[in-house]
């Protein structure tokens, strides 16, 4: 295949250009601030405002789901920071399900009770771990304000899932 040739500038130049139509224009006369009407000027603004008010409305848009997780060693602390959260997520107008239960991790420890002789006498300790697992749907701005402002016993973990 022959190698394709390029277009010199020449070549280019040599084309007659095509003439362009001009342009049928209505030109409206342009207004000044000075010139435009106090309701005008009160449109514009009022527009404006219109826009921050869509944006403050996404703000208050309910977020899908919380999904809260409670772990404690104790499970009558536990118990009292699920009733708490329940009862502020009730009064912000969230629909609850739950506090269910989930299974209960028990990690054993097996420890020697003499240093290196007496291979029979151990002893065994345990850690039980419980959880409680609360979702909470149809939530508000002030659900989740009402739940950073809440106080909970000492020893309970939480792990909070927004989505």
């Amino acid at each position: 295949m022959p190698p394709a040739k390029k277009k010199s500038e020449d070549d280019k130049k040599a084309k007659p250009a095509k003439k362009a139509k001009p342009k049928k224009s209505v030109s409206k006369p342009k207004k000044d601030m000075s010139d435009k009407t106090a309701a005008e000027l009160a449109e514009t603004a009022s527009s404006d405002s219109s826009t921050k008010k869509k944006d403050e409305k996404k703000i208050e848009a309910p977020i899908a789901s919380i999904r809260i997780r409670l772990s404690a060693f104790d499970h009558v602390v536990l118990d009292e920071a699920t009733t708490k959260i329940i009862d502020t997520a009730e009064r912000s107008g969230a629909v609850i399900h739950g506090p269910i239960p989930l299974p209960t991790k028990i990690r054993k420890f097996t420890v020697n009770r003499s240093t290196f002789v007496h291979k029979d006498a151990r002893d065994q300790f345990e850690m039980r771990t419980h959880r409680r697992l609360i979702d909470l749907t149809e939530t508000t701005f002030k659900t989740i304000e009402s739940l950073q402002n809440l106080s909970l016993p000492s020893g309970v973990d939480i792990e909070i899932k927004m989505g």
